[in-house]
């Protein structure tokens, strides 16, 4: 026999979502089922996985989890985030039950500028504070990645600062946390009517200071990127603006994400597809052309339909016809304080094959694998592969489908991270 660290066996499904290259297309139908499956875990990564049958004959472990009545899929990854922040912003969700739009109350000062002053003003240690309760939430919900943003803080020593919280986050909790630098969020009150001196200070004194503190981060030892990113958007920052601030990012060494057509379509698709970013995010807008763009390219089109969902709007991301394209896409929850105070994937499956078509399997590929292309790990998370990281999930269910088709609970029973099987009080 054969000895490893934990075996389960006898999961009624064992979900791999397992591929090598981003799944599109018809290859999103495809979960790699595993019926009355095993998965085998040593040194904190999977060793093997298959029929109970086979598997059992062959491997013995020190802890051993009958998952009978149960499925193993993989952890989520949640590609797109702004989990940390300080204060809230339960005043504009008021305000939009009485009418007033997004855009609108940005313009008048508030959203991400709100969330600008409350942020600024915290502490790095006030900061981890708030957020730790909100991992909590997404690890028990099932999230066992995620992107982290900054762009709360709209000032060098502000955004290196929420820099520094993401790194204490990633180190305090199971989580494994992907920094994002996003200076390029909004135009900060003190730069009114001049974003273009703004763009000069992110890519010459911020983008700077955000790689010279990467390259001293655990994040560098970890094979973790910093990510740059930008919101290419109406009262945000135009389609030149934004190339200027992906290529200081990628002439650092960070690699480019981009909010596009989250409202209006500036051409960020392109932009994107050009640069050869990771990920282009939002695509509420995207023009049938750009959707072309993005099926001929290993963009990753990272679709949030909580936003659309908390902002009472009936029109989403045409997902369904992006996948038909052929284009990768993935889901993300984008929790953050204004526009998607969400912390669940399996509520983001839920709305996906509601209003956007997916099917269940594509809806789960798109919250695993394909979510993990996303944030540049998949060769680390996202799925059940021998070799890959042994992050999964024990789930209260005997058919995978069932994760989007129940909503407004938390299927999930337990949660493998890096090979230990977490109560969810546990931490790092």
């Amino acid at each position: 026999m054969i000895e490893a660290d934990l075996l389960i066996h006898s999961a009624a499904q064992v979900v791999t979502c397992a591929s090598d290259v981003p799944k599109r297309g018809t290859a999103m139908q495809d979960v790699g089922l595993i019926s009355n499956g095993a998965v085998v875990v040593k040194d904190g990564r999977i060793l093997t996985l298959g029929p109970s049958q086979s598997i059992r004959q062959q491997y013995s472990a020190a802890q051993t989890i009958d998952a009978s009545g149960k499925l193993v899929c993989p952890g989520f990854v949640d590609p797109h985030t702004h989990v940390v922040f300080a204060g809230d912003r339960l005043g504009e969700f008021e305000q939009r039950i009485r009418g007033a739009t997004y855009l609108e109350i940005m313009a008048a000062g508030g959203g991400i500028v709100s969330s600008m002053r409350a942020t600024r003003a915290a502490s790095v240690e006030a900061l981890v504070g708030a957020t730790l309760p909100r991992l909590a939430q997404m690890l028990r919900l099932g999230t066992t990645t995620a992107e982290v943003k900054t762009g709360y803080g709209l000032d060098l020593d502000s955004e290196l600062k929420m820099l520094e919280a993401i790194a204490a986050l990633d180190l305090a909790q199971p989580i494994d946390l992907v920094p994002t630098f996003m200076p390029a969020h909004a135009v900060p009150p003190e730069f009114n009517g001049r974003s273009a001196a703004y763009i000069e200070w992110v890519i010459n004194e911020m983008i700077p200071a955000a790689a010279a503190w990467y390259r001293n981060s655990h994040f560098v030892e970890k094979g973790y990127p910093l990510f740059c990113d930008v919101f290419c958007e109406q009262n945000a920052f135009d389609l030149d603006q934004s190339r200027r601030v992906l290529e200081a990012g990628i002439a650092h060494g960070l690699p480019a994400k981009i909010h596009a057509d989250e409202f209006t379509s500036l051409g960020g698709v392109g932009l994107a597809v050009e640069l050869g970013a990771v990920s282009v995010d939002h695509l509420d807008a995207t023009t049938p052309a750009d959707a072309a763009r993005l099926a001929q390219s290993d963009v990753v089109g990272i679709v949030l339909p909580a936003v659309n969902f908390n902002l009472g709007s009936h029109d989403f991301a045409d997902a369904r016809g992006l996948i038909d394209a052929g284009a990768v896409i993935a889901l993300s929850t984008d929790i953050n304080p204004g526009s998607a105070p969400c912390p669940s994937q399996p509520l983001v499956m839920a709305l996906a094959t509601r209003y956007q078509r997916l099917l269940p399997a594509e809806a789960l590929n798109a919250a695993t694998i394909n979510a993990a292309f996303g944030v540049g790990l998949a060769d680390r998370v996202g799925s059940l592969a021998p070799g890959k990281q042994a992050d999964l999930l024990l789930v209260n269910a005997t058919d995978y489908r069932q994760l989007a088709y129940q909503f407004g609970g938390n299927l999930v029973d337990g949660v493998v991270k890096n090979g230990r099987l977490l109560s969810h009080s546990i931490t790092k």
